[in-house]
This record gives C-alpha cells, sequence and structure tokens, in this order.
C-alpha cells in the first residue's frame, strides 16, 4: 500500500486496481460544500489527495475546522487540509454568509471538534506542490472564491500548464447573481482572483448559477434522503434544515438548490452537461463588481477589447436535470 504524509493515502489500491483520478478541492465548507465533498470521498473512481480551504461560506479558520472534520466523518482522516487566505486579493474584510449556511458553516448542528490538523503547508503551497508532483493529472474543484489559486498561479508561473484541469462553481452566465442582480456570491468574493484564473490558459470548466439553481432537493426529497439508508443521510438532513428555510425566506422555493454537488457531479459526469466555449472576463470595479462575462465568439471584433488575446474557456450552458438529480440521490442516499 502506498504511504503518504505519515499515513495510508485514503483509498490506496492494489497494484490490479484501475488509475483513479486526483482531486484537490478547494472549498469553504458549507452545507452544499459538505455533500460536494462526502460524495466525493464515495466516489471509487477519485482519489482525493486534499482538501484546500477558503472564505466564503464561513470564515478560512472555521473552514478548515470543517475541512478537517468531514474528512475525519468520511473516514480519512490522514487526508491533509492546507489552510488558504483569510481574505481577498486586494485585502479588506472577506464577505461570509452565516445567513445562509449558519455561524458555524454546518447549519448550527452541534458536531465534536476534529482531531487531526491542519497542513504546515499553505493552500496556495499545497496546489503547487501536487500539481508539480503529478503533472496533468490532477483535477481541482473549486467550490468558493478563486483566491487561492490565483495564488498558486502567481507562486508558479506553470502552474496553469500542468494542472489538469480546473472546475469552478461560479459566476452567472445570462443571468442574475445570488449577491445582487450583477454577481454570484464566490466571484463576488475576490473578482480580481477569479480574473486571474479565468485568464490563466488552464483548462477551465466553470459552472454558474444559472445551471445550478435548475437542480433542487425538494422537501419530499429532503425527507426520503433523512429516512434513507444513506452513509451521512442524517448529518446532511440535520445540516440542511438550516439552509432549507433560508432558501424559503430568500428564493420562496421550499427545498434546496445543489450548487456544489452538481459542479462535483461536472468532474466525474461532465457527459450531463453541454458547454460554450469562449473567453471570461471579470468586472473588477463599479455597480457590477463580479460580473462574469464571456465572449461566445458570435462577432469578429475590429480591433482588440480585453477579451481578446485570452484562453477560452468551457462553460456550462445546458443541464440534463434528470439524470443529475438521481446521481445526486444515489450517491446520497446509499448506504
Amino acid at each position: 500500500m502506498e504511504i503518504c504524509n505519515g499515513g495510508i493515502q485514503n483509498g490506496c489500491l492494489l497494484a490490479s486496481s484501475p488509475k483513479r483520478e486526483k482531486l484537490i478541492i478547494d472549498t469553504d465548507p458549507g452545507i452544499d460544500d459538505s455533500m460536494a465533498i462526502l460524495m466525493a470521498f464515495q466516489t471509487p473512481v477519485l482519489e482525493v489527495l486534499g482538501l484546500t480551504t477558503i472564505f466564503g461560506n464561513v470564515s478560512t479558520q472555521d473552514a478548515t475546522r470543517n475541512a478537517l472534520l468531514l474528512c475525519e466523518i468520511a473516514g480519512f482522516p490522514e487526508v491533509p487540509v492546507a489552510e488558504g487566505s483569510s481574505g481577498p486579493l486586494k485585502g479588506g474584510i472577506p464577505r461570509v454568509a452565516d445567513f445562509v449556511h449558519g455561524s458555524n458553516g454546518l447549519g448550527n448542528i452541534s458536531l465534536p471538534l476534529p482531531s487531526a490538523k491542519k497542513c504546515e503547508k499553505s493552500a496556495s503551497e499545497f496546489l503547487v506542490e501536487k500539481v508539480s508532483e503529478y503533472p496533468g493529472e490532477v483535477t481541482v474543484l473549486a467550490l468558493g472564491p478563486l483566491t487561492n489559486l490565483a495564488l498558486a498561479i502567481k507562486r508558479d508561473g506553470s502552474f496553469a500548464s500542468k494542472v489538469k484541469k480546473i472546475v469552478i462553481l461560479g459566476g452567472a452566465f445570462f443571468a442574475l447573481g445570488n449577491v445582487n442582480p450583477a454577481a454570484e456570491a464566490n466571484i463576488y468574493g475576490d473578482p480580481e482572483a477569479a480574473d486571474i484564473v479565468f485568464t490563466s490558459g488552464a483548462d477551465i470548466t466553470v459552472v454558474g448559477i444559472n445551471i445550478t439553481t435548475q437542480v433542487k432537493l425538494t422537501d419530499d426529497d429532503l425527507l426520503k434522503l433523512r429516512h434513507s439508508k444513506g452513509k451521512h443521510a442524517q448529518l446532511l438532513s440535520d445540516m440542511c434544515k438550516f439552509y432549507r428555510d433560508w432558501h424559503v425566506k430568500s428564493d420562496g422555493i421550499y427545498g434546496i438548490f445543489l450548487h456544489d454537488p452538481v459542479s462535483f457531479v461536472a468532474v466525474v459526469r461532465p457527459d450531463l452537461f453541454t458547454y460554450k466555449k469562449g473567453v471570461v472576463r471579470v468586472e473588477t470595479q463599479g455597480i457590477c463588481v463580479g460580473h462574469t462575462l464571456m465572449d461566445q465568439g458570435l462577432k469578429n471584433w475590429v480591433g482588440t477589447n480585453p477579451w481578446t488575446g485570452y484562453s477560452p474557456i468551457s462553460v456550462a450552458w445546458t443541464v440534463n436535470v434528470d439524470e443529475i438529480l438521481k446521481y445526486i440521490k444515489e450517491v446520497l442516499m446509499k448506504a
């Protein structure tokens, strides 16, 4: 068995086992982040190399605590957790969505403190190290503001070319945001970082809330989850009470949006989406700060503009709602 970081690497394989996809999850858990993380650990085709943490749903420090705890709950306490930036690139107080996820980020349910400790390396150091160790093999699933990834790109000029793929939950493409009409929360949390990542030249797939808000667990679905034999069904059901009540007040829906789980599915089942390619830029000032706008390639521009000269990325355009819901429910409700 492979020994890594002083312990057995999660899900170590016999020589005859198929090679699995190496994954790092950059996260701000977060109730729907917790769903996605636990789903990742239950997915045999994935090898979770580590979690990196960022502010967003909670402070970065609280995100680290929650990430360590989720690794333990999933049965993989040896998986490293590297703490990321405490604020956006330009500084200032980070936006924290405790009104959505509760003061502890996990729906205000009572949980023990994790026994494991965070890595000595920072999130950007960890990202650069692992992508350099496994060039062309590591996928990063980014579920929060993109500060850590921007710092990794700044730290290592070859990071964008060495990472296999970056799958991002972020943006609202030709749709309203969820912070204000112009912006989605993850991009709004650090628009400068998002623009650096989107224009880095990396192989990027971005799943916006125009997609994720199409995929919901209804109150009936949540009840079925609670009564299922799912490995983490009771825990997630308890977390989701706070999250569901916020959705009723904020959006008038009796259930929850599955932002992070849908983005996770884009890693393992990209066939459940269609995509358009184009250069994406992020507004970093004014009333539309955090707005994501893609050049769809519908016009041959005269001269240059801020979109010309950059590599296109893949933007999720449609989603097979029935099949993706079926997939998520199967993972969450299986023993």
